[in-house]
């Protein structure tokens, strides 16, 4: 709990103040990371491969952006960098252990910004929901990956549409995982998708107890590589369930 603590005052005072209420989220992955590092390892080295395999199709490499960089355990952060010209990071929060590292490591062509990605105020407001299109303003953009964002957009989405089912529509948390996916596919650029599509809920025996679409009946690209994330492994929240996600990688 002390480091955790540490690291959320250490993270504030470099957050904006519209996004440090998601402070919190952040370091709590940062310490589930942690607890959970070897039953996610396989996981976080398949993302980075996916990524790498992404950046091979790219005819040039002027300006790669990351979607939901997060705690970077998934992206290949010193290949991106050693590759593109730019690499421009974008998330919620950066905390202050990614923050730290970028300025260690010296990466002088890394870009840090904070952005909601979820085109929830845009709908909102009446909109049609683009919540990529920012994206066709970036100069020489060659790669742009979404790195295990989507299914947390969706999550995020749901929990705030569920306080305001009033003034927003039915298929809200449809339209934004849709609109997210359509600005990947629907721009001049190489697109690596990364997600968790659904997830079960799995006893001792192995019996399945429950099983969750996590793109909400959305179609997702046709995958180029797909594999099982134990994201909470048995004994983190229960001595006798785990919660493994299935994980796609389209590029």
């Amino acid at each position: 709990m002390i480091a955790e603590a540490l690291l959320y005052a250490a993270t504030l005072p470099s957050t904006s103040k519209p996004h440090r209420k998601y402070i919190r989220y952040s370091v709590n992955l940062w310490s589930r990371a942690k607890r959970c590092s070897r039953d996610w390892e396989e996981h976080e080295a398949n993302s980075r491969r996916a990524i790498v395999n992404a950046m091979a199709g790219c005819r040039q490499r002027r300006t790669a952006v990351v979607l939901g960089s997060g705690l970077l355990r998934d992206v290949p952060i010193r290949a991106l960098a050693d590759a593109f010209d730019t690499v421009v990071l974008i998330d919620l929060v950066h905390v202050a252990t990614v923050r730290l590292a970028m300025k260690r490591k010296a990466y002088r062509n890394i870009r840090l910004i904070e952005r909601d990605l979820s085109g929830y105020d845009d709908l909102a407001a009446g909109k049609t929901p683009e919540p990529l299109g920012f994206l066709r303003n970036v100069p020489y953009l060659d790669l742009v990956v979404s790195a295990n964002l989507l299914s947390q957009i969706g999550r995020g989405v749901q929990r705030r549409f569920e306080t305001e089912r009033a003034r927003m529509p039915a298929d809200t948390v449809e339209q934004l995982i849709a609109a997210h996916l359509s600005g990947l596919i629907g721009m001049p650029f190489k697109s690596c998708l990364l997600t968790d599509v659904s997830y079960n809920v799995i006893d001792r025996n192995g019996a399945t107890h429950e099983e969750t679409d996590l793109m909400h009946g959305v179609a997702v690209p046709k995958a180029q590589a797909g594999w099982a994330w134990p994201v909470v492994p048995t004994g983190e929240e229960s001595p006798d369930y785990q919660v493994v996600h299935r994980v796609i990688a389209a590029y």
